[in-house]
This record gives structure tokens, sequence and C-alpha cells, in this order.
């Protein structure tokens, strides 16, 4: 691990509209922004492992897309802060309005019947992602993106609180945990932009180890993630209790939670 310093890489100069706080290429020659960027396999494993899951349970494919797609942003943001190229970030940020627009249909479709179908919701959901990213592709602001990507999350964060306010109160704990860790995240997220010269700074005085905890833009992504994957738990969880299957949440190696879905009992 080389001094807090941008240098040259493989992937050559940034062509990206955003660069993080992390030194390019400070740790490898063929990675631009290390730790951003295996900080990542929190939104690719475990999603993987939950898609799975819901496959073999026989549950809803919406789920199944739902894990994909966060799956899928893990993926997009790999290649975004590995290269710093805009075609990248491309494949990271709109990935992003993508999966929450899936998360947004799966949370408001909870308390239907099964095999019933919104397809005004859909409608809505597709025209939104594609006006954002017509939009987005002409503009190339960032901000843009942000403010409509933190309108899904508004939306989400709004009908889970309704679920577990009004609903099932018992589901308070996960969805609570869900909401803190992500906000957790965006918290550090903002600590990473604000302060980045001052903990640049402090890098160059610190042991390469302890240097890498302060890469805030990765705990955004660990802590977003988890929230993230909380999420899809707390939606298939709620799904599952409406259509009176027998949802458990165990803990993998004692650590990770994974929802286990018995089907309904027989009369």
């Amino acid at each position: 691990m080389a001094p807090a310093v941008d240098r040259e890489g493989y992937w050559g100069p940034p062509t990206s509209t955003l660069e993080w706080c992390e030194e390019n290429y400070a740790v490898s020659y063929y990675i631009a922004e290390f730790w951003n960027t295996v900080s990542n396999l929190i939104f690719i494993l475990p999603p993987i492992y939950g898609a799975i899951r819901t496959y073999k349970d026989g549950l809803e494919k919406r789920y199944l897309a739902a894990y994909l797609c966060l799956t899928a942003v893990g993926l997009g943001s790999w290649c975004f802060h590995m290269t710093l190229k805009y075609e990248m970030q491309l494949l990271d940020e709109l990935p992003m309005i993508y999966s929450c627009c899936v998360f947004v249909y799966c949370l408001y479709e909870c308390f239907k019947y099964k095999n019933t179908v919104n397809y005004p919701m859909i409608f809505i959901l597709i025209t939104y992602s594609f006006i954002v990213s017509i939009v987005y592709l002409k503009l190339k602001q960032p901000v843009f993106h942000q403010i409509m990507y933190g309108t899904l999350v508004s939306v989400i964060v709004l009908r889970s609180v309704y679920i577990v306010l009004w609903v099932y109160p018992w589901l308070r704990g996960l969805g609570y945990t869900s909401l803190t860790v992500f906000l957790m995240g965006f918290f550090l997220w903002n600590v990473d932009n604000i302060f980045c010269e001052k903990l640049r700074a402090l890098r160059e005085k610190m042991p390469p180890v302890l240097g890498a905890v302060t890469q805030f833009h990765a705990w955004w992504h660990i802590l977003t993630g988890l929230g993230s994957y909380l999420h899809i738990l707390l939606s298939l969880y709620t799904r599952t209790l409406f259509l009176k299957h027998r949802p458990k949440v165990k803990f993998l190696l004692g650590i990770w939670p994974v929802l286990l879905v018995e089907p309904p009992r027989k009369l």
C-alpha cells in the first residue's frame, strides 16, 4: 500500500464525472480505488445467496429480481470504482434507480393476492426510470441522479415505516435496523465528501491498515449494502406473512441474516 497520493494506473486518466476521496491506484496498479471497489462484495455475494434461496423456496419472481438487481448495483459499482470511467459510472448509478423501482414495486404490492400484477404501477416505475435515464444522460449532473435516487428511497422508507408501525409491529426491529444502517452509511458518505482533504492528510500520517478504516465511501458501500439487503428481507418477510407462509430470520454461520420460508400449514 502506497502513500496517500493519486497515481497513474492501468485504466488511464479518469473520465467519470465523479471522483471520490480514496487515493487513485494507491493500493493496486489495476484498481483505481481499491477499497471502494472490494467493499462492493457486500452488494454481490449475499444477494446471490438470497436469490438462490428465493428460487429454491419457490417464492415470487419479483423478489428474485430484487436480489439480482442489488447484485447488479454491486457489479456496476465494482467496475466504476475499479476504472473511474464514465461508462462504468453509468453502470453503477443507473441500476441504483432501477433496483429501487423494483424495491418500490415489491413493497407496495405486499398485500395483494398471489399472481396479481399491478400494471399501472409497473408503467409508472418504468416511465420514471426511462425519464431519469434520458435526462441524466443529457445533463450528466450527479446531483440530479442523487435527488432522483433519494426520492425513491424516501418512498420506500415511508412505506416501510407504515408497515412496521401499523401492520406488523413485531417487524420494527428489522425495519429500524435496515433504516438505521442505511442512514449511517449516508452520514459517512457525506463525511467523506465534506472532509476529503483532511482525511487524505490524515491518511498520509497513518499506517496503511489504519488509513483503510478512514475510507468512508467504502463504509457507505458496506452499510448501504447491508441496509438494502435487510430491506429486501423486510419486504419478503411482510409478503410471505400475508400469504400465510411461515418466515423466520436465521443467521448463517451465526453472523449473516437470511430468511427461511416454510410453506403454509395444510389444514
